[in-house]
């Protein structure tokens, strides 16, 4: 079957990105773990010994990055739908954090530790059809924060993916309730024609 235009123009896009080719050579999972190293360059989010919740996370290069500056005392508890190839020291949970038993599971990996930084780069399948996919992103960075609530310390981080769109004024609003500081980035390595920007939220106010 013949690839469309934009399939086309991704392929394209894709094969010639240098934050793919710079991903191949630094052995990095995913163009994204530079999204993530950029946001921790200006916001200060990691530190060695931490706690890190990484929901949303295969292919893996937003753990593989946490993980690096958490060092080995650190930890890394990983979640997602999808497989995820093992990465030393990440605890990987495969399965639907809404659902009772995965959440339970990663409560019972967390154990009594606080989580100092949750992260999320979560994003739905995208159907093509613009307002049902903003609704869908927009639910998943609500079970984001939903999530970053219930396990976070005090004082605690939040990084998510968000899409400007419907909802997205009315879910900073609802971040800001919770957290002392929140900022909006646009990583260089986020496609610039994408309406995709990060929230990062410091100081969490607790429950």
């Amino acid at each position: 079957m013949a690839r469309s235009k934009s399939s086309n123009r991704w392929l394209e896009e894709h094969v010639n990105d240098p934050y793919v080719k710079r991903a191949q050579v630094d052995g990095y999972r995913s163009r994204a773990s530079y999204k993530l190293l950029e946001l921790n360059e200006k916001d200060k989010l990691f530190r060695p010994h931490q706690v890190v919740m990484d929901l949303g996370s295969a292919p893996g290069g937003w753990s593989q990055v946490a993980m690096k500056l958490v060092g080995e005392h650190g930890r890394v508890i990983a979640s997602d739908i999808l497989p995820m190839d093992a990465i030393a020291q990440v605890e990987f949970i495969q399965g639907d954090f809404t659902e009772d038993k995965v959440f339970d599971q990663i409560m019972a990996t967390i154990n009594s530790d606080a989580v100092d930084v949750v992260i999320s780069d979560m994003a739905p399948n995208i159907s093509g059809v613009n307002a049902a996919d903003q609704a869908s992103s927009m639910y998943l960075v609500e079970l984001a924060l939903d999530m970053a609530r219930q396990v976070l310390r005090k004082k605690g981080s939040f990084v998510a993916k968000v899409f400007m769109g419907e909802g997205y004024d009315d879910y900073l609003k609802d971040v800001r309730e919770s957290f002392d500081k929140v900022v909006i980035r646009k990583p260089a390595a986020s496609r610039a024609r994408s309406r995709e920007v990060y929230v990062v939220a410091k100081g969490f106010k607790g429950g």
